[in-house]
């Protein structure tokens, strides 16, 4: 399995869940690297609030997004059809840092701003055709920690995780295909969380 050698390395903890493959790195940047790649995402990255189409009506996403990746790759999910622009210096340096650890490519990252509690992600699946079967998805969560949630699709178990400030979450296997994840909103959170989620994309 391509993923083998991030399961290794990477010093983590492994979620013990059925029909999923998830580890949990909660130091995977140094605290000060973290706070500086935070600082520049905030301040660097042309944000914008899209629209999605859910159950035939358009919405303003719960969020602000970016979508970065190599060229000529697009990401399409409910609706929306996001354009890939140029990576910056310091996600190119940590897409490099990713695919050495986890022995696979990445060619587009999804950025969400979630400028405090009342942004959110509602249930979902990283199930995308263009993501392929087992999908391996590299999260990094910068700033406000917030409530991770994951749900199985036949048996409704659930499952929560404070993803923290410099932290990494690896989804492999068939996780996206047996279980949804959300991040719920949050009346106690008052500070922006930036999650960049590093994908392979095939065309």
């Amino acid at each position: 399995m391509r993923y083998a050698n991030c399961w290794r390395t990477v010093t983590a903890t492994d979620l013990t869940l059925p029909d999923a493959q998830l580890q949990y790195h909660p130091g995977f940047l140094a605290p000060e690297e973290a706070d500086s790649l935070l600082a520049t995402l905030l301040h660097g990255v042309n944000w914008r609030q899209d629209r999605i189409r859910l159950f035939g009506k358009e919405h303003l996403i719960p969020r602000l997004q970016a979508f970065m990746s190599d060229p000529g790759i697009q990401y399409t999910y409910s609706g929306l059809r996001l354009d890939g622009d140029v990576w910056l210096p310091e996600l190119q340096a940590l897409k490099k840092r990713l695919e050495n650890l986890c022995d696979q490519p990445f060619n587009a990252l999804l950025l969400n701003l979630y400028r405090d509690g009342q942004d959110c992600m509602g249930w979902h699946a990283d199930n995308e055709s263009e993501l392929g079967t087992n999908p391996l998805i590299a999260s990094v969560s910068l700033g406000a920690t917030r409530r991770f949630r994951l749900r199985h699709n036949a048996s409704r178990q659930t499952h929560g995780l404070d993803l923290g400030h410099a932290s990494l979450l690896l989804m492999a296997g068939p996780t996206q295909r047996h279980w949804q994840h959300s991040l719920p909103r949050s009346r106690r959170c008052n500070d922006p969380r930036i999650n960049l989620t590093f994908r392979l994309i095939h065309v």
